[in-house]
């Protein structure tokens, strides 16, 4: 098995924050990309990259990271105890973007790469990522699209990739306290090492790459619809459900904050405004409702 390729990884993630961010700035038309580099005491640091009230997004963050430390935190650890007191490495680039218009999806995206060492043994290590739509009012064009780049995305590593990866997905986006999917899912992928580290690695990139292909036809098709006040406390009222699951679940956030990751860069995800309305409930037969009734349930998107 190939030994893996540090640097490789982090050319290739710092190259794909810029492609990324280029994109989406090409898309905004108006808003720019912030930067704010950081470092943390416990070693390493990374680059935050923030765009707000654009014409087309409200907020979104792109960011890389590569952190190191002589010991695993919690959250790492707790489903792998066999690597518990082994140094580590783990970089990424994570986002997550969160656009004006409430016909326009929230989109997240993240790829990353592990590596837990330890003198005199071989080194563990893994790829992860993938990414997701949320959807505030659903549309099957949009979803077959989405689901389609994501299946060619992953075409070229065995036609079982793209099933496993988005039933992945639908498990892991999943609201347990709400019975309900944060979205209408995508690519989701952990502990990725099958195959060699070239064969990993190509997956990541290759997920990586489709993300702007994936997302940007949806940004154009959906931007300049009319919306009003009705549309816009619906918008605020999933971003909630969003940031439920950020703040719960989510394995990346609850990693960054117990590895001493710097705080600001680890909540950029969480959007601008939102609302929390006590036991909210869609009118029946109204739009609000078919996001609940059509698009909170998982599907095979590709036979719609």
């Amino acid at each position: 098995m190939s030994a893996p390729d540090i640097a490789a990884v982090k050319s290739y993630l710092l190259d794909l924050q810029d492609r990324i961010c280029a994109a989406l700035e090409a898309m905004d038309g108006s808003a720019r990309f912030v930067e704010d580099a950081w470092q943390r005491e416990q070693g390493g640091g990374g680059r935050t990259r923030v765009i707000s009230d654009g014409a087309v997004f409200e907020k979104g963050g792109v960011n890389f990271s590569h952190v190191f430390g002589d010991q695993l935190p919690g959250s790492a650890s707790a489903h792998r105890p066999e690597l518990a007191g082994r140094s580590f490495q783990a970089m990424g680039v994570s986002l997550v973007i969160h656009p004006k218009n409430p016909y326009v999806p929230t989109s997240h995206a993240n790829v990353r790469f592990f590596i837990a060492e330890k003198e005199g043994e071989q080194p563990v290590w893994w790829f992860g990522g993938g990414f997701d739509l949320t959807p505030y009012y659903g549309n099957d064009e949009d979803c077959r699209h989405w689901h389609q780049v994501a299946k060619q995305a992953c075409d070229p590593f065995g036609e079982e990739v793209y099933p496993r990866l988005k039933q992945w997905c639908d498990d892991y986006f999943y609201l347990k306290h709400r019975d309900e999917p944060r979205g209408i899912g995508g690519l989701f992928f952990d502990d990725l090492n099958e195959g060699g580290f070239e064969h990993s690695f190509g997956l990541m990139r290759s997920i990586g790459d489709a993300y702007i292909p994936a997302y940007q036809p949806i940004v154009e098709r959906r931007k300049d619809q009319t919306y009003g006040e009705r549309q816009r406390d619906f918008q605020l009222h999933r971003r909630g459900r969003y940031v439920e699951f950020n703040l719960v679940y989510d394995r990346g956030t609850l990693f960054g904050l117990q590895s001493g990751g710097r705080t600001e860069s680890i909540l950029m995800s969480l959007p601008p405004e939102v609302r929390w309305s006590y036991d909210w409930r869609p009118d029946p037969g109204s739009e609000e409702a078919v996001l609940y009734d059509r698009y909170l349930k998982p599907r095979d998107w590709l036979e719609v």
